[in-house]
């Protein structure tokens, strides 16, 4: 993977890997490795721009980079970056890793700006994990290899089970062969949101200011970089920074409806 400097506004980037290594460089000045088991969080904010490299030993890259939408008190905060290696445990024929909020009485201690979780779990053949949820939650389990029951339903790999608010529990049941899956879940973010590209705004007209910003940032389109711009770029890099799409010749629509049931 070679994913030169292109940046981001209004989200988390959450980054996990199962196999592989990746060199992440940011313009806040942050540089770290993303290894397995080991989670890098980024907070964009008002404005941020990374890259993404692979190592040159890597042969397999396989993980999850999860976007979590910033509320809106939040979204213009400065960027900024964490790292974490959470612990595995072991509880009830599963190991747990840990990575955003509490689960099964062990919690992170990454700073998320609304109610999050995360853990990645690795399930025995024919093993069954019953686990306390927040009912105020809405929960995920991205199945990345084996079967799995979710609360009784089945759930092939590659498939995310969803589960809305109002459980306080979940039972996990393996098949034939372990398992191993993401859990994800968080307070409804009850925001509407505009995204396109790499950005994450309210209205059709900040993603059109976020686009011109960066496009200056890098020398496009007859713009030059400024004090007030959001944007710079990582240092270290030598690859040139990605341009941003043409926007289509539509308004930019919502993607959520926070009066929905």
């Amino acid at each position: 993977m070679a994913v030169p400097p292109h940046p981001h506004t209004g989200l988390q980037t959450i980054s996990w890997l199962f196999t592989g290594e990746i060199q992440h460089a940011d313009s806040a000045g942050n540089h770290a490795m993303v290894r397995p088991g080991q989670l890098n969080l980024m907070t964009a904010g008002r404005g941020i721009s990374h890259s993404e490299y692979s190592t040159a030993d890597t042969t397999v890259l396989h993980g999850v980079q999860l976007w979590a939408a910033l509320p809106d008190q939040a979204r213009f905060t400065d960027p900024g970056f964490e790292h974490y290696a959470p612990t595995p445990f072991r509880v009830s024929g599963a190991t747990l890793s840990v990575f955003m909020g509490t689960v099964a009485g062990e919690s992170s201690p990454v700073k998320t700006f609304s109610p999050m979780v995360g853990a990645e779990i690795l399930l025995d053949a024919g093993a069954s994990l019953v686990l306390d949820l927040a009912d105020d939650f809405e929960h995920g389990f991205l199945v990345d290899s084996g079967s799995l029951l979710v609360a009784g339903t089945g759930t092939a790999e590659g498939e995310l089970a969803y589960l809305g608010t109002g459980h306080s529990q979940v039972e996990l049941q393996a098949g034939a062969t372990p398992v191993r899956l993401m859990l994800i879940g968080g307070a409804p973010l009850n925001e509407s949101i505009v995204m396109w590209w790499n950005f994450v705004g309210r209205s059709h007209e900040e993603i059109v200011e976020f686009r011109t910003a960066w496009q200056h940032a890098i020398g496009l389109e007859g713009g030059s970089p400024s004090a007030e711009n959001p944007f710079s770029l990582p240092t270290g890099q030598h690859d040139a920074p990605l341009p941003a799409p043409v926007l289509p010749t539509v308004r930019l629509r919502p993607r959520s409806n926070p009066s929905r049931d």
